[in-house]
């Protein structure tokens, strides 16, 4: 009797699932390779642009250092006679950033504007707490004799609020008088995205592969300029972005800037604002009145938590000692006299 074969034919569809699982492995192990193929050419292009553009930060000539207590703190200083006003900038800022309202306040005082560790000509310091650069305030008020009779009024701009309201209490005989200038002393808490950058991709080459493709666009300096100061301020010329882009192309900056990333920019804590609240040094809070780092109402909070008188307001954005260094300096008279 003979038989009959027949081949068996699959169900439709099955020969196609079987198939799938295997495109999806060689495109998953394709992607992988590729993306490794990716890193290795990132990372190799980021050392060869940081090799090539290796070599001393350009800086001004004949810097003035106040060398003392551990910290070698650059400065600046106009006028001759009066009270000494001490002036502090804020993230990313420098002394530079005080170039109009300090010869304004020379009039009626002696003026000090310096760098803070990590971001300027000063010598990098870590770590770069409110508490730490406070230190460093101090440090420099003992090193240039101002203490005692001498004792200044300290203007924090900005995140420099925190460290001249710190200062203040770790020091209170060497202060005359604290202002808050375009700065409320609170948290500024990076969002937690950006810690996770910083502890994982902004690392070595690509952090400083970033920082220096940054720094180098005159267009992105000037354009942050323009939205923090507005229209009454000058416009940056080429010498005019390099003394903001100089400052944060030295040693130190990019330890500052991972710390900020991780911890926020420097700030008191409810205890300090009480503390500073109790205290008998006057204090005063100023800022511009288009100001969008900070709303009249947090102003007049701020006032409030450290036991000043209501804010003064003065034409200008978030740098209104560029804006309006005149009624600036008019305000920082006010507490002199009072």
């Amino acid at each position: 009797m003979a038989f009959m074969t027949t081949t068996e034919v699959p169900p439709a569809g099955r020969s196609h699932r079987r198939r799938f699982p295997r495109i999806v492995k060689r495109s998953a192990k394709m992607a992988g390779i590729a993306m490794a193929a990716l890193v290795v050419a990132v990372t190799a292009a980021s050392f060869g642009y940081n090799l090539a553009t290796d070599g001393p930060a350009p800086r001004p000539a004949h810097l003035l250092f106040a060398t003392g207590g551990g910290w070698q703190t650059r400065y600046l200083q106009w006028g001759t006679h009066g009270t000494p006003v001490v002036l502090v900038p804020g993230a990313f800022e420098t002394a530079g950033t005080f170039a109009a309202l300090g010869p304004v306040l020379a009039k009626n005082h002696r003026v000090f504007a310096i760098d803070l560790s990590g971001t300027g000509y000063s010598m990098p310091n870590p770590p770069f707490s409110a508490g730490h650069l406070a230190g460093q305030i101090l440090a420099f008020l003992n090193t240039e004799k101002l203490i005692g009779p001498n004792a200044p009024i300290l203007v924090g701009h900005s995140a420099g609020a925190a460290d001249v309201g710190i200062a203040a209490l770790q020091g209170p005989r060497t202060v005359s008088g604290v202002v808050f200038l375009d700065g409320d002393a609170t948290p500024l808490g990076a969002p937690a995205f950006l810690g996770a950058i910083a502890g994982t991709l902004f690392i070595n080459p690509y952090k400083t592969s970033v920082l220096r493709l940054a720094l180098r666009q005159d267009w992105l300096i000037m354009k942050i300029y323009n939205s923090l100061c507005g229209p009454v301020c000058p416009q940056l010329d080429e010498a005019g972005v390099s003394t903001w882009r100089w400052p944060l192309e030295q040693p130190g900056f990019q330890a500052e800037i991972t710390y900020s990333m991780h911890y926020g920019i420097t700030a008191m804590t409810p205890a300090q604002f009480a503390a500073l609240k109790s205290s008998d040094v006057p204090k005063l809070v100023v800022l511009g009145t288009g100001d969008p780092e900070m709303s009249h109402s947090g102003a007049v909070l701020t006032a409030q938590r450290i036991g000043a008188p209501p804010p003064v307001y003065v034409p200008g954005r978030h740098l209104t000692m560029i804006a309006s260094p005149r009624q600036v300096a008019a305000a920082i008279d006010s507490l002199g006299n009072r």
